[in-house]
């Protein structure tokens, strides 16, 4: 009699178990995805897909940047989700029939819109999703002059250290937040 109380006891016990281990799993899940949100979603799908993006990066690089505060403004004055200068909106919009007032830069579609084009320029220039992620956040040049410099890249194509914190804890940054994105959504 005292062993089938035990094997009660002790599958009774399993079940909680299970259940608790169930609920804490689900509960994670819901905190993290709180954490990591798909805001934006329909334009950030439109714009990683316009620009051959993965979305994925694209939500790394909101995460990064703002916080998705769409009101955001850095010290060094760049605008919105993306964090976009006002002079490299300008350069985006280059060619186009009607340049865009910054102000739009805080309007989600279009700063979500050119940042996923500064992104794809950025990687259709530099091919790795680092450099890019350097470039976006240290500038075009300062990187180009990274990969001529023999102390900082070897073989002018892969960057041997980031000479900047700043530059690598961010990219460290979008590179954590990626892997979140991939492993919830993705």
């Amino acid at each position: 009699m005292k062993t089938k109380r035990t094997v009660a006891w002790l599958l009774l016990a399993c079940c909680f178990l299970g259940i608790g281990f169930f609920a804490l799993r689900k509960g994670s899940e819901v905190f993290w995805k709180s954490v990591y949100p798909l805001k934006y979603k329909e334009i950030v799908e439109q714009a990683a897909d316009e620009n051959g993006l993965d979305e994925a990066f694209v939500y790394a690089v909101i995460k990064a940047e703002s916080d998705f505060d769409p009101d955001a403004v850095s010290h060094a004055g760049a605008i919105g989700l993306m964090q976009i200068t006002p002079d490299t909106f300008e350069w985006l919009q280059m060619g186009e029939d009607q340049m865009l007032p910054t102000e739009e830069l805080l309007d989600p579609l279009v700063n979500i819109t050119y940042g996923c084009k500064f992104l794809a320029r950025l990687l259709e220039s530099f091919h790795d999703p680092v450099l890019a992620i350097c470039a976006y956040n240290a500038g075009i040049n300062r990187v180009k002059s990274w990969l001529e410099d023999g102390s900082i890249s070897k073989d002018g194509k892969v960057l041997d250290t980031i000479p900047y914190p700043e530059t690598e804890n961010y990219a460290l940054k979008v590179q954590h937040n990626y892997e979140i994105y991939r492993k919830l959504y993705f």
